[in-house]
């Protein structure tokens, strides 16, 4: 009996393991949308928060090394990878540093958008559709979403008070950011946050985040959706 509930349970375990190895994109997507309902109760830069990135970090290389997995797009994710990791460890480490700081939002941004360009070769790389590139729509949206964040993460601190909350200009937090390019990237509207009046680098990134939406629907999700309707007529 004990035999039969270990293997069974060596089973189990083998199948959920394949089921990540074989939908990465899927397990990306998860971890994204994990992060969105954890940030709001972590601290804007301590502990909780590096915990978090750092867990999203290890599953966006993992995502980006089996989606494509040529050498150069190996090496390149490495390159990249390695000081955006050691730069959320630093963030976390030091406080009011606002070179570490812009420096850091920069690389995240460069390594978030540089993954979002991978998962599109992965996902038109093929005459259809499998189902992890359908998990990939979503996982690269999220993974849009968070280049943009750190690239108005940047904005402000290059260009200080561009962004307005309830009619008082500040710095915003991480997760407001983050609250920022989701509204943007998908269409729903600024809400509550939005550039200061005569912010023009703000909103010329804006501008570009919601074009990069409707070019996304146009593109990506019509085209998998075409592929998807021809194999389901053949």
């Amino acid at each position: 009996m004990f035999v039969h509930a270990g293997a069974a349970g060596r089973t189990r375990w083998q199948r959920y393991w394949a089921a990540m190895r074989d939908h990465p994109s899927g397990v990306l997507l998860a971890a994204q949308l994990l992060g969105i309902l954890a940030f709001p109760y972590t601290s804007t830069g301590g502990t909780g928060r590096t915990l978090v990135s750092v867990f999203q970090l290890v599953v966006l290389a993992l995502a980006v090394a089996a989606v494509d997995r040529t050498p150069s797009t190996r090496v390149v994710a490495v390159t990249l990878g390695t000081p955006v990791f050691v730069l959320t460890i630093a963030e976390a480490m030091t406080t009011d540093i606002v070179w570490l700081a812009l420096v850091s939002q920069i690389v995240h941004a460069v390594f978030y958008f540089y993954t979002a360009i991978s998962m599109l070769r992965y996902m038109f790389a093929d005459a259809w559709v499998s189902k992890d590139e359908l998990f990939a729509t979503g996982a690269c949206f999220t993974v849009l979403i968070w280049a943009y964040a750190y690239t108005y993460g940047a904005v402000q601190i290059i260009w200080p008070n561009s962004f307005t909350v309830e009619g008082g200009h500040q710095q915003l937090t991480w997760f407001e950011l983050l609250f920022l390019s989701t509204t943007t990237l998908t269409g729903t509207g600024l809400s509550d946050i939005g550039p200061e009046a005569g912010a023009n680098p703000a909103r010329s990134v804006i501008m570009i985040e919601m074009l990069n939406q409707v070019f996304y629907i146009a593109l990506v999700i019509a085209r998998l959706l075409g592929l998807t309707l021809v194999k389901f007529r053949r």
